[in-house]
Order: structure tokens, then sequence, then C-alpha cells
């Protein structure tokens, strides 16, 4: 029936369900009939009903992936930020194997050695290849920001899915130890808890679980408080559903996209952390090819070998903003409408 009755008694058309919203200026909104319904309500009427031809087959909503690279391939920030990302990647996975020498191996006849086709980063005071030190400390750094910020998720999602779902007391005295952590700045939380601790592996991926828990649980928690009221949170309600059911199985998904994001986000912070704290001696320890551990050991030498700290730390900006592109880039594809305001 039309919106104020039928009129003359005539028979209302079958529209087929919305297919997908286009996101650019050309795309139309498709219906499971196959018509095209742009610019054919008029005065409040509907659109006639367009039957497909016998070899047409009905149009198909693309999957979130299909429409999410759609998007990406749109901006070339992001996508110039995605392939650099994916690149490290690569590097963080077989530099080891594919490094033209051994990080380690010392020459001294080859000692602050300026690049040259042989070595194409130059060496450093200990006549070690520079190149393979980076391709192979690439792992290091994923491995130490990844496994941190995996683990902040991990543990900042429950705590945020449980604090925003529950509000009241709880939430109150969960939002406030959270702040306590976060009023205080990171570099130097991380410096405290390190030199309490001692610096190792173990204590640097603690370390940046610790500083990032809060910000993925308050994410997470403020996108539960608009959850929560949806309808389809209250139909799961009235359907009896349990608490754990409600916040994995319905708010949870609904919530991903800009915990992706967040992720990411998380993620550049945590290779900058890793690096600078490498540099001040509180992180991955030698004889490890780590970044930070690279420029701090070649700043002594910046005046007669620039080349020993400008390399090191130009991977480590190239990594941070192209990862920064690619979050920002998973945002205006994940979220567009936030990313609109």
């Amino acid at each position: 029936m039309t919106r104020g009755g039928l009129r003359g008694g005539g028979h209302v058309p079958d529209l087929g369900r919305p297919i997908y919203y286009a996101d650019g200026p050309d795309d139309r909104l498709l219906t499971t009939s196959g018509g095209d319904v742009s610019g054919s309500i008029q005065d409040g009427g509907v659109p006639e009903e367009q039957k497909p031809d016998a070899d047409e087959t009905p149009a198909r909503r693309p999957g979130n992936r299909a429409l999410y690279w759609r998007r990406l391939k749109r901006r070339p920030a992001a996508m110039f930020g995605t392939v650099i990302f994916l690149f490290f990647l690569f590097l963080a996975i077989f530099g080891p194997l594919i490094a033209p020498y051994d990080f380690d191996a010392q020459s001294a006849a080859l000692r602050l050695k300026p690049p040259a086709i042989e070595h194409p980063f130059g060496t450093d005071q200990f006549g070690r290849d520079i190149l393979s030190r980076i391709m192979v400390g690439a792992r290091g750094i994923f491995l130490l920001g990844g496994i941190g910020t995996l683990l902040a998720v991990l543990i900042g999602t429950p705590i945020g899915l449980a604090s925003g779902y529950a509000g009241g007391l709880l939430d109150e005295v969960i939002m406030r130890l959270l702040d306590v952590l976060l009023s205080f700045p990171s570099l130097l939380l991380a410096l405290v808890l390190l030199a309490v601790v001692g610096p190792s592996n173990a204590n640097l991926v603690l370390v940046v679980t610790l500083l990032y828990t809060p910000m993925i649980a308050r994410v997470v928690r403020s996108m539960v408080l608009d959850l929560k009221t949806k309808e389809f949170v209250e139909a799961a309600r009235v359907r009896g559903e349990r608490r754990s059911y409600i916040l994995f199985r319905e708010v949870l998904p609904n919530s991903l996209p800009p915990l992706l994001v967040e992720t990411s986000m998380r993620f550049s912070y945590s290779i900058f952390l890793v690096a600078s704290l490498g540099f001040l001696g509180l992180g991955v320890q030698p004889p490890s090819p780590d970044w930070g551990l690279q420029i701090n050991e070649a700043r002594n030498f910046f005046a007669l070998a620039p080349w020993t700290l400008l390399f090191p730390a130009g991977t480590i900006a190239l990594l941070v903003i192209a990862t920064s592109l690619m979050s920002d880039g998973l945002r205006q594809v994940m979220l567009p409408g936030v990313a609109r305001k």
C-alpha cells in the first residue's frame, strides 16, 4: 500500500528490496528486480515496476570487502600508506631470509663506508651492513608493537563491553581507574615501568599493552553506549537472550569497524614508542638490529657518517607515516559518515 492509501484501486508494484547505497556520485540505488529507482519518485508516488529481461540477472549486493576496496582506491594517500605498510610487513616476515648480508657480520675494513652498490645504505661503525640490519630489524618492531597492541585489544575490548553495557557504579569505577593510567604521558609511564621491571622484550610488550588498553576500552565503551539502545539489541533482550550473547553476537560485531581503525592507530603509536625506548636504551638490547637502537649507536658518528643515523630514522618515520595514512584511510572507508564530520 502506498502512503496515503491505494489510488483508484490500482495495483501497487513490488519495488524489491534495496540492494545498496553506493559511495560515489555516479552510483545509484539498485533493487532486487534490477530496476533503477533514482529520480523516479515524483510527487510522493512510487516508481514503476521494471522487470528484467530474460537474459538479465538480478543485481547483487557487493560484499563489504569489495565495497571497502572500491572506496580505498579512490583515496591515493590511503593506498600509498597501505602499500608501504604491506611492504614493511613483507620485510618483517621474509627480511632475515632475503637480507644481502648477516646483520651482525663485522668488518674493520668496511667501517663507515658510504652508500654504494655493494652496500646501498652504507655501513656502520663496526662495518655492518645497514640495509641488512634494517630489513632484519623490521621483524622485531612488528612483533613487539603488534603483540602489545593485540593484547591491548584483547584486554580492552571485554573491559569496554562490560563497562558500557552495565553502566552505573561499575562503569564509573572502571572509567576512573582507566583515567588514572591515561593521566600519565605514555613515554614517561613507559620509562618508569621499564626502569622498575628492567628492559626486556617481554616487559616491553607488557608496557605497550598497559599503555594502550585504556584507550581501546574507552573506544569500545563509547560504541556500546550508542549501540545498546538500538532496536536490534532491544529485540535480543525481548527474546530473552543472555547478556554474553547480546554483547558478543549483537554489539561487538557492529563495533568492529571503529575498533579496527583504533587498533591501526594504536599500532602506529606503538611502533614509535618501541623505537623511542630502544633509542633510550630501555627497549631491545644489543646485538639486536632494533631501529631505535641503531639510531642510538649512530648518533656519535652523525657528523662523520650521517647515513648511519638517517636511514634508520627515515625508516621509522616512513613506517609511522604509512601506518597513519592507512588508519586514516580505514576510517574514511569503514566509517564514511564519521569521516565527513
